[in-house]
């Protein structure tokens, strides 16, 4: 097997890098798990340059074989990484010509530019449907918490402090809310993802016959109506990474929900509230304290959002001052990039997980949900519908909890003239105010946490998720 020098240095350079600065330059330590892509990018231009008469048929036969047997020693973890050859890309191409002398064509009409260009879209075009994926599965874990604790009442909170009664299940079903958003913004960035670069060369294309469309419907870069998405610009193809920063931007408000969703199930699962009770597995204990059983599974999701966050503006810091058009700086990409999707993917299922091992106290929530100050917002909507002034009716509300802190008693346990001694429009069905139940039933408008109303959202998303 002929053995070949590093292909990355041109004959510009008399000698190799100083060591520090290959060690400073490289890129293998992070890229190589772009290699599937490298070896499907090369696979297609192969074929492409191929129809271009550029290779013969038997030296793209040995290319496809080269690369096919490249990808398998990867695989199996057979394949020597050497920094020296700086990136995934020529660790490749260079294997690939000490194995095949037809190797030295495959960068034919192409750089690195628009090759890592369109690796990284392939990579991230996967990235982005699994996280897709993903979130239905985390959606769906929520819906079947819900519908598992159908009857369960809690209040809801403003302020962390005690508003109005809730179903378990609208509240859960608030997440699946903000969660199909995310995954709606994933959905809508594939459009912008899936164009290729390939053929932009450096910044300039290439004066070769190269066939682009070829490429891009080979590696599966076409619109819905199988026409294939092309970039416009070479200039712009090379330097581009807004779907970089789209994607880590999705990531980061997807991190900003699970944080709000994992502050939640912290709460919930403390003395204080004990509304919830993770299962074992999904715990930790103290290394002091032998009655612990913390949340930590939960606290990291909420610690996790902010290397998520962070890795955004670093990427936002990154590209603000480069000039046109491909720059090292570029390199920096790949890093934030990786550890944003491996973070918010490894959040996303793990929460789901969780989420299916965590039980319901509906003791503790039904103790919680019998405030009768809870309802105070009904009391005032009685007033209103007696014809009572809202600002009128929400004073007069007001001054009844404070005459009931006054005298020692619950909101629910004032007599009816303690009633009317505050306003005169107060009748004896004012106490019926105070039956939870009833009150749910009335909340049935569209959005709304009454029973109904919870059961067809549940219906309508259980649907939505198969």
């Amino acid at each position: 097997m002929k053995k070949t020098t590093p292909v990355s240095r041109s004959g510009r350079f008399k000698g190799a890098p100083a060591a520090a600065v290959a060690q400073f330059t490289e890129s293998i330590s992070f890229d190589r798990r772009l290699w599937r892509q490298d070896i499907a990018g090369s696979m297609a231009h192969a074929t492409m340059l191929r129809e271009a008469d550029l290779l013969t048929r038997q030296e793209l036969r040995a290319i496809i074989e080269g690369l096919d047997a490249i990808g398998q020693a990867i695989k199996a973890g057979r394949f020597r990484w050497k920094p020296e050859f700086e990136d995934v890309h020529m660790n490749i191409e260079t294997a690939l010509t000490d194995r095949v002398p037809a190797g030295a064509k495959l960068h034919t009409g192409r750089s690195r530019n628009d090759q890592v260009a369109l690796d990284m879209r392939l990579w991230l075009r996967e990235e982005t449907l699994g996280l897709g994926h993903e979130l239905r599965m985390l959606q769906h874990a929520l819906v079947e918490l819900g519908a598992r604790n159908l009857d369960v009442l809690m209040p809801g909170y403003t302020h962390l402090q005690r508003a109005q009664p809730v179903y378990l299940a609208h509240h859960l079903l608030a997440y699946v809310e903000m969660l199909e958003r995310d995954r709606q913004r994933l959905q809508e960035s594939l459009a912008r993802l899936n164009v290729c670069p390939l053929g932009s060369g450096a910044l300039a294309g290439s004066t070769l016959p190269l066939d682009r469309g070829l490429v891009a419907n080979l590696l599966g870069f076409v619109d819905a109506r199988g026409r294939p998405c092309l970039t416009q610009n070479s200039m712009d193809a090379v330097s581009d990474r807004d779907y970089v920063v789209e994607y880590c931007g999705i990531a980061a408000l997807l991190a900003v929900h699970l944080s709000r969703l994992a502050e939640d199930l912290v709460l919930w699962s403390s003395a204080e509230f004990s509304f919830i009770k993770i299962a074992d597995a999904y715990t930790t204990g103290s290394s002091l304290m032998p009655q612990k059983k913390n949340p930590d599974i939960a606290e990291l999701m909420r610690g996790k959002s902010a290397r998520v966050i962070g890795n955004l503006m670093a990427l936002l810091t990154l590209l603000k001052g480069l000039p046109m058009t491909y720059n090292r700086d570029l390199q920096e990409d790949k890093e934030r990039l990786f550890d944003t999707s491996d973070t918010v993917r490894a959040c996303v299922r793990i929460c789901a997980a969780m989420l299916w091992n965590t039980s319901i106290n509906r003791k503790a929530c039904l103790a919680a949900v019998g405030d009768p100050a809870l309802l105070a917002t009904d009391v005032l909507d009685y007033l209103v519908r007696k014809g009572q002034p809202f600002r009128r009716a929400h004073h007069a509300v007001g001054a009844l909890v404070a005459l009931a802190e006054t005298l020692g008693k619950s909101f629910n346990q004032l007599t009816l003239a303690e009633f009317r001694c505050v306003e005169k429009r107060f009748a004896p069905d004012v106490l019926k105010v105070f039956d939870v139940q009833r009150a749910m039933s009335r909340r049935e408008m569209t959005g709304a946490p009454g029973p109904k109303e919870v059961r067809k959202q549940l219906a309508r998303w259980r649907k939505l998720l198969g």
